[in-house]
């Protein structure tokens, strides 16, 4: 029997094609799956990587909630227009805290992964409330009722705790502090610093131009000033050797 012929056979008979189909992805997913059982982590080891502060994490919250990453991706590709508009390209570390993670594919907007420390916080804060002040062809919408919102605090202990479960390395000592953390943060007179003993490169002060009120307008731009502030690209190292 000829090649072709044998090759009909199958074609024509469903269960030799089922069966045929079913061999053809279990070779498939044992080459990629097995692998894994031998590698400790799948993800490159970065210096600088660290868990979301008691704030950032809150304002990544308000992120998710209010839908910017339907308009905004989180994920330089590695190409060149890429690395020359937004910066170096993302690299899987710097996602390992995200649950979700906020890679995204759709930009209405420019991407942020390498936002953070771009713009002064005066300038998120003007941008969230009228967007067209400061890019005048923008379509995002007004964000300005997050000045008036006062962020909720009682439950941020409670969240770093979900988040350990799922992996992020917060401390005891993190757990523990998670309520005076996010306070201190956005406090240009406090004491932060065992908040930035805890939490190194934290953005820390008045993010919304009214120390008197911790807003959710604090929040979110504390966590937009952290994106992509963490690892520092001068000294990484990106030769297979390194990692």
């Amino acid at each position: 029997m000829s090649i072709l012929k044998k090759h009909s056979l199958i074609e024509k008979n469903a269960t030799l094609l089922l069966i045929g189909s079913l061999f053809v992805v279990t070779i498939g997913g044992l080459v990629e799956i097995a692998p894994l059982f031998w590698l400790q982590n799948t993800i490159e080891k970065v210096e600088g990587v660290r868990p979301y502060s008691p704030l950032e994490l809150a304002g990544r919250d308000i992120y998710v909630r209010e839908g910017c990453y339907t308009c905004h991706s989180q994920m330089i590709r590695p190409f060149r227009d890429e690395v020359e508009r937004y910066g170096h390209y993302s690299l899987a570390a710097e996602s390992m805290y995200d649950h979700s993670f906020q890679w995204g594919s759709k930009r209405t907007g420019p991407d942020l992964a390498r936002v953070g420390g771009r713009y002064s916080n005066e300038w998120h804060v003007q941008h969230l409330i009228e967007p067209r002040k400061v890019v005048p062809e923008s379509v995002m919408p007004s964000y300005a009722f997050l000045m008036n919102a006062p962020l909720s605090t009682a439950t941020i202990a409670d969240n770093l705790k979900a988040n350990v479960l799922l992996g992020v390395p917060y401390t005891q000592e993190m757990l523990d502090n998670a309520l005076v953390d996010i306070k201190a943060q956005a406090d240009p007179d406090a004491d932060t610093t065992a908040l930035l003993a805890r939490y190194p490169k934290a953005k820390v002060g008045d993010f919304d131009g009214n120390p008197q009120v911790l807003s959710e307008m604090d929040a979110l731009v504390a966590y937009l000033q952290m994106l992509g502030t963490l690892v520092d690209f001068s000294t990484y190292d990106q030769s297979p050797k390194s990692r």
